[in-house]
């Protein structure tokens, strides 16, 4: 696992895929791993999916996992996301915005419904052929809130076939900036594609366009 910070009171890695936070049976998980490795405990701010990839930030001490995780509550933390998809969603780029419900086998749905909504802003741009990329902006953090979005779209994440992508031989989803702050200072970290085929294969193209969007993080 890269450490892409290394700070007195927190760490930036650029977790790999295939590893959840915590322990499934007697597999550790990522969380336990890491603390061992570096011997001393750690606290998740927050929490990544299996499948995805990319920045995530472990405090490295109470105080400081009380801190992060209140800009995490508070939405003032701004996380940038890549997705690939094999199919064309319905509109270019927008919003997506609505209520999220647990569906059958621990997957979940979006509703009509704006009572506490998911919200994500996207952007998508053809890639290569048969190929999608995504720029994602979740302004809330919901449990698979992005995996939903892309469904609910028509373009399922490529690999993620849970929610009807296509197989592939990786979820691609990747967590690509990460920003927040510290001790008076503002902090934005951005986590490199290291896994996937077809990551690395326009990985390159792929951030170049990502960089050219009026996002702020």
């Amino acid at each position: 696992m890269d450490i892409l910070l290394r700070h007195d009171h927190f760490y930036v890695i650029n977790k790999p895929a295939g590893l959840g936070m915590h322990q499934e049976g007697d597999s550790p998980g990522l969380v336990r791993r890491l603390s061992e490795a570096l011997g001393e405990p750690l606290y998740p701010v927050h929490r990544l999916d299996k499948m995805t990839t990319g920045a995530l930030l472990l405090a490295r001490t109470p105080d400081a996992n009380r801190e992060l995780s209140r800009q995490f509550a508070e939405r003032s933390t701004r996380k940038l996301y890549l997705a690939l998809s094999d199919r064309r969603p319905s509109k270019k780029q927008g919003l997506i915005r609505g209520d999220m419900e647990k569906a059958r086998g621990g997957s979940w749905k979006l509703c009509r419904t704006q009572l506490n909504p998911a919200i994500t802003r996207f952007y998508s741009t053809p890639l290569a052929e048969g190929l999608r990329a995504f720029l994602l902006q979740p302004y809330t953090g919901k449990t698979h809130q992005l995996r939903v979005a892309l469904k609910s779209l028509g373009s399922p994440i490529l690999g993620d076939e849970r929610y009807g992508g296509s197989p592939a031989d990786r979820g691609y989803l990747h967590a690509w900036q990460l920003a927040f702050g510290y001790g008076g200072e503002r902090l934005s970290v951005r986590a490199p594609l290291r896994e996937g085929r077809f990551f690395l294969e326009s990985g390159e193209a792929m951030e170049r366009w990502a960089l050219s969007q009026d996002v702020t993080t």
